[in-house]
């Protein structure tokens, strides 16, 4: 059993992401979801994954979310961080969150406008 946090900006669409990863059989995703960045640190020890949204909006921006990303990092160096960003409505944060990829800072990125069964799947082979 493989341990995902997820924080979005949106309830619903967290709901809807845990949703996604306890309706696939293949998967072995137990889903935690927290309302604010702050709480992800009481599973950065536990979490295989953390998928975090990333935005324009304070407390979702980049910059938090790699400091975030930092924490979980110092405490659980295993641990996978997959960010999602609207490459629709945040084109800028988009590039910004494609860059740090491709520097090594994240394990993943992920546009908003996937399926959710191959958010599961992109999941599943990190």
């Amino acid at each position: 059993m493989r341990w995902v946090i997820v924080n979005m900006k949106d309830y619903i669409f967290s709901d809807a992401i845990a949703q996604a990863l306890h309706g696939d059989r293949e998967s072995d995703f137990k889903v935690e979801k927290v309302s604010y960045p702050e709480e992800i640190k009481q599973y950065s020890k536990i979490a295989a994954i953390v998928l975090m949204e990333v935005s324009s909006y304070p407390h979702y921006m980049l910059e938090e979310r790699l400091k975030i990303r930092d924490m979980i990092k110092a405490v659980n160096p295993n641990c996978k961080i997959a960010l999602v960003v609207d490459e629709n409505s945040e084109r800028e944060v988009a590039e910004q969150v494609r860059q740090a990829k491709k520097d090594g800072r994240i394990d993943q990125f992920i546009y908003g406008s996937i399926s959710a069964s191959y958010l599961v799947a992109l999941l599943d082979t990190l």
